[in-house]
């Protein structure tokens, strides 16, 4: 048979994706996921004992996670069955299970690797629970979306979850060096365009070698504009809805909290390349001038609200630099969370006092029987008097005072903190003097009538 007839029947390896054409072959040539898969490696351990347990690989796309599977059948020798969840239901799920116990019944164990199995909804998760249970799958799902939040309880209990790193720059130039050696010859790139290259990729191998694959009609060299110029960029991983969400604005507020103001606008650029609506980022920052600065700097509200109304006003991308000012402005003020504190410290006593009543003398009186009841009795208005300061007891009668707002010594609040070291100085003055005008006896009755 001529080579051109067998070249009808026989598959076209170079037809098939550059990435897939270099997927590892054993489980040491896996990059980036030594902490799982080495020796001391939860994963490496059970391979060398030929005991594989029910797990989750939790990682970001292209950090290797069914190529993990794949091998862990070949290495412990399970079959293999893939399913994806995106395009598979119930009766695909019993079809794999049918054929799983008559290979067991023969002593032929199967590894079920399910791709997205986050978007298996809780009765088709529920459905893999007894052939985990009896031995009959092994099985491992794999999910960009944080466990806890997208799988089944009952499932999670059954499974080991083991967290897969996004490939850092070492292991990203292993797998250049690779596309290199299968292409034999060098990639077309400057030095700072290779940088670029792996940039580009953000952690994402699978990705980095579909980018590889465009520049194997490239002869000349590219510098980083000629590189950009021929391959897409890459979006960020960022779902406005789901984890990457919230992990960014921890970060962000983290570092406003750490006073890291670098660290802070490294986190807002990365929102707003995101796609983050900006809205958001000011409301979350307003709330962050008011519950880790608070009166520390009263000027810090004012900074967030401006950031808000000004995007408000000019929209992107004018409008961003005012909310990344407050951003920095927040970063670089005093922190203080006793308002925060005293707030919270304020409803556990309401809530432990019930319905006291307001002491009399601070009720308006607007009634002859609210006279008489002594409402308003005694009622000192605190700016005629000397000090600006009467010393008066504002808590319920029934009730001792108790300090609820703590000022600290940062900022504007050690002016507070002074201010009422002396009101309660003067409080306590003032509490001896009415004291001892108490304990002083009457004046002695001598007989005459007034």
């Amino acid at each position: 048979m001529s080579q051109d007839a067998l070249s009808l029947f026989e598959p076209d390896d170079s037809a098939r994706p550059f990435a897939d054409r270099l997927r590892p072959a054993t489980l040491e040539d896996v990059v980036g996921q030594e902490h799982l898969l080495g020796e001391d490696g939860p994963i490496g351990r059970m391979v060398a004992e030929q005991r594989l347990v029910s797990m989750i690989l939790w990682g970001p796309p292209g950090c290797g996670k069914t190529t993990i599977a794949r091998l862990l059948a070949e290495r412990t020798n399970l079959i293999f069955e893939p399913l994806s969840a995106t395009f598979s239901g119930v009766a695909d799920l019993r079809k794999v299970f049918n054929a799983a116990q008559k290979r067991r019944e023969i002593g032929q164990g199967t590894l079920l690797f399910v791709d997205e199995i986050h978007r298996f909804n809780r009765a088709q998760q529920d459905s893999f629970l007894p052939y985990v249970e009896d031995g009959t799958i092994v099985l491992v799902g794999a999910t960009t979306e944080n466990p806890s939040f997208e799988l089944n309880g009952a499932l999670l209990s059954r499974c080991q979850v083991f967290v897969l790193k996004r490939l850092d720059e070492h292991a990203l130039d292993t797998l250049i060096e690779r596309a290199e050696h299968a292409l034999g010859r060098s990639l077309p790139l400057e030095a700072e365009a290779r940088q670029a290259l792996v940039a580009m990729a953000d952690g994402d191998g699978r990705y980095l070698l579909n980018l590889v694959e465009q520049l194997q009609t490239v002869h000349e060299p590219l510098d980083v504009a000629g590189l950009a110029h021929l391959v897409q960029q890459r979006a960020p991983l960022y779902d406005k809805s789901q984890e990457g969400h919230y992990n960014l604005i921890s970060a962000l507020h983290k570092s406003m909290r750490g006073s890291d103001p670098d660290a802070a606008l490294y986190w807002l650029a990365r929102m707003l390349d995101g796609g983050e609506d900006p809205l958001y980022i000011a409301r979350r920052v307003v709330r962050f001038a008011t519950e880790d600065i608070g009166i520390a700097d009263p000027e810090a509200l004012h900074q967030a609200l401006g950031a808000w109304e000004v995007y408000e006003r000019l929209g992107s991308p004018e409008g961003e630099l005012a909310i990344a000012q407050a951003v920095v402005y927040l970063a670089t003020a005093p922190k203080s969370i006793s308002v925060y504190r005293g707030l919270g410290a304020a409803r556990k006593l309401a809530k432990r006092t019930g319905s006291l009543m307001p002491p009399p003398h601070i009720l308006n009186a607007p009634t002859k029987l609210m006279k008489n009841l002594g409402y308003g009795k005694g009622y000192q208005y605190d700016p005629d008097t000397e000090d600006g300061f009467s010393g008066a007891d504002y808590f319920p009668e029934d009730m001792d005072r108790e300090r609820l707002y703590r000022p600290t010594g940062n900022g504007y609040e050690q002016v507070v903190r002074d201010r009422m070291r002396e009101w309660e100085r003067l409080r306590r003055q003032m509490r001896v003097r009415n004291e001892q005008e108490q304990a002083e006896p009457p004046p002695a009755d001598d007989g005459r009538e007034l």
